[in-house]
């Protein structure tokens, strides 16, 4: 396997793992909060279809990335609404939010454009285009490290340099900031923060809409960068991935940064399965591998690859004593 083959599967590693990342860093605030939120593909599915659905219709990726971020708000509120103010069970609220996203995005993309459940293909200036970084066309000759540069640095869109960029201002924020440690106290003992004066209600409402925002993000990116529309289910489960790297990255920054980017490496080994036959000389089916993420996940969830501790108060609704 030649050096230019690697870098390719690497960047498609990249790419299929962006909205991996933002997901995962979505369920780590919503966790770290203590409200466990099933419903990430849910909200990744809408935000994938809203954006897609407003960038076709007004030709304008910008306008669509923010009705994707507001449609993720939106079931994020719901989410928050029924599991912090109502106090309703957080598993089964965030499955409804799955189920709904599925049927709504069908039916409304069908009653918009008539096209079974899709939207229009994506041109221009409708989605997400690469970004050259500079100098990268001057060194991509030089052996190796040009191209590293070029087409593994160089060359995606924006939504994936902030992806990437959100893990070290999650951390920041998380681990550096009063905010973070408040948010990181009403996940563990809420009482004590409410004896401090400091609102559990605002707190989990506040983590539940940065959750809204980053996956609204990595839908949006779906459906505008990744592709070029929104085809039904699109998702494909990338939210229930996303909390299976979260669990295995131990609910840290850092670690979830490594998690998505193992998962996304299993999706970008399905399109290149000669390299999994140069590696060990046995031809491997393309459907094999791509079963590898969801093999995974399951061998994770089932606690397979350590043990992980979520937060103390997770899942659970926070009654003040009187």
């Amino acid at each position: 396997m030649d050096y230019m083959t690697l870098i390719q599967l690497l960047d498609s590693t990249v790419r299929l793992a962006t909205p991996l990342l933002l997901a995962c860093l979505a369920g780590l605030f919503s966790e770290r909060a203590g409200i466990f939120d099933i419903g990430l593909d849910g909200k990744m599915l809408a935000a994938a279809f809203f954006s897609a659905a407003i960038a076709a219709l007004y030709g304008n990726v910008w306008l669509g990335l923010l009705a994707g971020i507001a449609a993720s708000l939106a079931l994020s509120l719901l989410h928050g609404l029924a599991s912090i103010t109502f106090r309703g069970n957080q598993l089964i609220s965030g499955v409804a939010i799955n189920f709904l996203a599925a049927g709504l995005t069908v039916l409304i993309a069908q009653d918009w454009f008539q096209q079974g459940g899709r939207t229009p293909s994506l041109i221009g200036g409708a989605r997400f285009n690469p970004i050259t970084l500079p100098f990268a066309d001057a060194v991509e000759p030089v052996p190796f490290i040009g191209p590293l540069y070029a087409e593994l640095i160089s060359g995606h869109s924006i939504l994936v340099y902030a992806a990437f960029a959100a893990v070290p201002l999650t951390w920041w924020l998380l681990y550096r900031t009063r905010f973070g440690l408040r948010l990181r106290a009403v996940g563990e003992n809420p009482a004590a923060v409410d004896t401090a004066g400091v609102s559990v209600i605002g707190l989990r409402y506040a983590a539940v809409c940065i959750c809204g925002v980053l996956c609204g993000i990595a839908g949006a990116y779906l459906s505008t960068a990744l592709q070029a529309g929104f085809i039904k289910d699109m998702s494909a489960g990338r939210g229930y991935i996303a909390l299976a790297a979260l669990i295995f990255a131990k609910w840290r920054p850092w670690y979830a940064l490594w998690a998505t980017l193992l998962f996304g490496l299993f999706g970008a080994l399905e399109t290149r399965p000669d390299v999994i036959e140069a590696l060990i000389g046995v031809k491997v089916q393309g459907q094999l591998l791509g079963a590898l993420p969801y093999v995974m996940t399951v061998i994770i969830l089932a606690g397979f690859v350590g043990k992980a501790i979520p937060p103390r108060a997770g899942g659970e609704p926070y009654v003040k004593e009187r």
